[in-house]
């Protein structure tokens, strides 16, 4: 049986056409503040970041304490940080978990749907997973939107199952299997490669 993490790791770097993923750093802390510290880029997450510091402890305590899956999504053209996509895998049920953030004045471009296909590409075709699901706010339209790109169907409803800023919140269930993923998309859209 293949090693899950070692897989991870072998796939921490990923590119497609426009952009890279790639472990996330303390020199993405400004970009990442940009972000962090948007109300509406935040809206549905947490509470926005005050200072840089914050954002800065934010990179160590969580992406640096435990890197694997977590990735930062930067722009080929300009090397700029504009997001992050995680995937964790649930290796006993064959199923991976995606979430993601995107600096607002990236939004409508379709990068990160383009981050979630090369997601798609190394839970389906590199660890052979049967199953990739995510959650969004009900209200979060735009999340949705992303879901349904990337191939998921609405499962249904889960009623005042998330914390955000203090309110219980409900959230759409989306999920898509390995059979209805199909082969894999052109090199040219959503193509996986690995650096060691």
């Amino acid at each position: 049986m293949a090693n899950t993490n070692l897989l991870m790791v072998q796939h921490s770097h990923m590119e497609s056409e426009r952009i890279i993923l790639r472990p996330v750093s303390l020199d993405d802390a400004e970009d990442m503040y940009e972000y962090t510290s948007d109300e509406e880029t935040t809206r549905f997450l947490y509470d926005q970041h005050k200072d840089l510091n914050q954002t800065r402890n934010f990179i160590a305590n969580y992406f640096l304490e435990e890197p694997i899956g977590k990735y930062a999504i930067v722009l080929k053209e300009n090397n700029k940080m504009i997001g992050a996509i995680e995937f964790r895998v649930h290796e006993s049920s064959k199923c991976g978990e995606l979430g993601y953030t995107l600096n607002r004045n990236f939004w409508g471009k379709g990068y990160m749907t383009e981050a979630g296909k090369s997601i798609m590409e190394l839970a389906f075709h590199v660890l052979d997973l049967e199953r990739v699901f995510a959650e969004c706010d009900v209200i979060n339209g735009a999340s949705g939107k992303v879901l349904d790109r990337l191939g998921m169907k609405c499962e249904g409803i889960h009623r005042k199952s998330h914390m955000t800023k203090g309110t219980l919140l409900d959230s759409a269930y989306y999920s898509i299997l390995k059979e209805e993923y199909g082969t894999p998309e052109k090199k040219d859209e959503a193509v996986v490669n690995a650096k060691s």
